[in-house]
């Protein structure tokens, strides 16, 4: 199982950037799905994350500027970003509870991360 995720990079201030993220793999079924951010010498926070059914949970400090989505016959998890702060400068992470057949349990993977920086 495999987690994909892109769409990173450069923007400024006031910006906006969509992140997405694929599961690909011996893939049964998937529970939740999420990002999470992290930047040097902190632990990793998260941002957001979305069941299945489509029930959100967002950190505090996404205030309506960011929103996640999820295409379940995709296995595809989207994080929208809007007005970007130079505080939301950090690796993103895709997570997802997967199950790879019926008889297993849900186990957690992550995607590789990917840089988002907010700088003028």
């Amino acid at each position: 199982v495999q987690l994909q995720a892109s769409g990173g990079g450069l923007v400024q201030p006031g910006g906006s950037l969509s992140l997405s993220c694929a599961a690909s793999g011996s893939i049964f079924s998937i529970n939740n799905m999420g990002w999470f951010r992290q930047t040097p010498g902190h632990q990793r926070e998260l941002v957001a994350t979305i069941t299945r059914r489509g029930d959100i949970n967002n950190a505090d400090f996404v205030k309506g500027r960011f929103t996640i989505s999820r295409d379940n016959a995709k296995n595809t998890v989207t994080l929208q970003m809007n007005s970007l702060k130079p505080d939301d400068t950090a690796v993103y992470y895709c997570n997802a509870a997967i199950r790879r057949s019926p008889d297993s349990e849900y186990l957690g993977y992550w995607g590789q991360g990917t840089l988002v920086t907010v700088s003028s």
